[in-house]
């Protein structure tokens, strides 16, 4: 079985293993004591807090252990608003950030506060400039991950932090993807991480909030990590999480030259390999392991079954492999096409030999998900005939309604239209894109009895 959802959960790194086993035995006790048990945990949690503040940059004092990485970010959100409530309320996110800072947004919001997301390109990215432009003077805080998740692209961190720094508003970084790789350059005034995302045990997260940064802990108050981070260290898991940093960054280097190349491999022939795919995300400024790519006319949660069948773990960030039913926030931000997403991410260590062969694997997997979904022949869903037809494609989920586009617009002539009813979601992000990949035209969307209504003119 080849494992490639590191982007989610990294395994866990040998040097992790060997660390979580030996502070079992040596740091089991409470390292706020005063007698030699106590002490002895007492050094170890020092050591481990040393050695993060160095991988992270920051000095051991500016540095907390937390539950989770998503606790870091919710503390790191709040304590950061509540600091500098004087100032103001507002808030700045980006568009593409982790479920935690938009949770965090949307909690801040319902208080009372007020939050601006910043778009980004079809690349995944902010544009620093715009960013600069929403910094008001009432902004208490601003949000910018290092690296996205589902798409690997980096963000532009130091040239946003400038502007954060010359507006005198903290900068908040989620650097979860990519502290294993690397410290995040720029002035930020607060990070967070997450020990899993590395390597780690999972149940660590770190939050880092620079001297000066004005913080205030928000819920009870507690002794313990500098009143941040309340509750009992889970001190054998911190142990493990920061050996695993140090011993993968002294990897970093030479291993993300060698997981660009087979990152590389798959983005360059699986267009070729498997027609009507986009590969998304940033082709040069992007991480090292993760690669995207969305696939016309599929089901991506049949996709990621079929995967797994043949020994391939891959995530996805499809509306039809979501409970939710709706696309990935991430792939919405930046309008590509969703359905039949699929996310690579290959952890340390892979062999090329899985690579290659999932790309053997893939292109008969995915013909074979179209094939079941019978796309595209002749449709059954034509209301009218003539110069404009009407396509019902409600109650069908994604990828249907593009199926039922696709079968049907080569009965219109150019310059007809296909009215596309729906109310999947996903129809809004996956029409569209679906238009710019075949050279059509896109006209746009209005209100239908039921659902929605895309207006789609063949051009060619």
């Amino acid at each position: 079985m080849a494992y490639f959802d590191a982007a989610s959960a990294a395994p866990l790194h040998p040097v992790a293993r060997q660390a979580l086993l030996a502070s079992l035995d040596e740091g089991w006790a409470d390292p706020a004591r005063l007698y030699r048990e106590g002490r002895r945990a007492r050094l170890l949690l020092d050591a481990a807090r040393e050695a993060m503040a160095e991988c992270v940059g920051c000095r051991p004092d500016e540095l907390v252990f937390t539950p989770s990485g998503t606790r870091a970010v919710h503390s790191g959100v709040a304590g950061a608003l509540a600091g500098r409530r004087r100032v103001g309320s507002h808030l700045i996110v980006s568009a593409v950030e982790h479920s935690s800072v938009l949770h965090a947004a949307e909690a801040h919001e319902a208080g009372g506060g007020s939050v601006t997301q910043v778009g980004v390109d079809r690349a995944g990215a902010v544009d620093p400039a715009a960013y600069a432009a929403i910094l008001r003077e009432d902004t208490a805080l601003a949000c910018l991950q290092s690296a996205n998740h589902e798409v690997g692209t980096e963000q532009p961190v130091a040239e946003v932090a400038e502007a954060c720094r010359t507006a005198g508003v903290p900068l908040l970084v989620d650097a979860a993807q990519s502290l294993g790789w690397g410290r995040v350059e720029g002035d930020w005034s607060l990070l967070t991480g997450s020990a899993h995302k590395w390597g780690g045990p999972a149940g660590v997260g770190l939050l880092a909030v620079r001297k000066g940064v004005r913080f205030a802990p928000q819920g009870p108050g507690d002794e313990r990590e500098s009143g941040r981070a309340p509750g009992f260290e889970n001190l054998p898991a911190i142990v493990a999480a920061a050996a695993s940093l140090r011993a993968v960054r002294a990897e970093a280097a030479a291993e993300a030259a060698r997981l660009r190349e087979l990152t590389e491999r798959i983005r360059s022939r699986v267009p070729g390999l498997v027609p009507d795919v986009e590969v998304v995300g940033d082709p040069s400024r992007r991480l090292p392991g993760i690669v995207t790519f969305s696939c016309l006319y599929v089901d991506g949660e049949t996709l990621l079954h079929e995967l797994d069948r043949a020994g391939f773990s891959v995530s996805s960030g499809s509306s039809c492999t979501s409970s939710t039913l709706t696309p990935s926030h991430v792939l919405k931000a930046m309008g590509v096409l969703s359905e039949g997403n699929v996310r690579v991410s290959l952890p340390p260590g892979t062999a090329a030999e899985d690579v290659e062969r999932f790309l053997e694997v893939l292109p008969g997997t995915v013909a074979a998900v179209r094939e079941k979904l019978g796309a595209p022949t002749a449709t059954d869903t034509v209301r009218t005939a003539g110069p404009d037809l009407v396509v019902d494609a409600l109650g069908r989920r994604c990828p249907v309604p593009v199926i039922e586009l696709a079968k049907v617009i080569g009965d219109v002539p150019v310059g007809g239209t296909v009215r596309v009813l729906s109310d999947d979601e996903a129809a809004r992000l996956d029409i569209p894109a679906w238009c710019e990949m075949r050279g059509q035209e896109y006209v746009g969307e209005e209100p239908a009895e039921e659902g929605t209504a895309y207006l789609v003119r063949r051009t060619r």
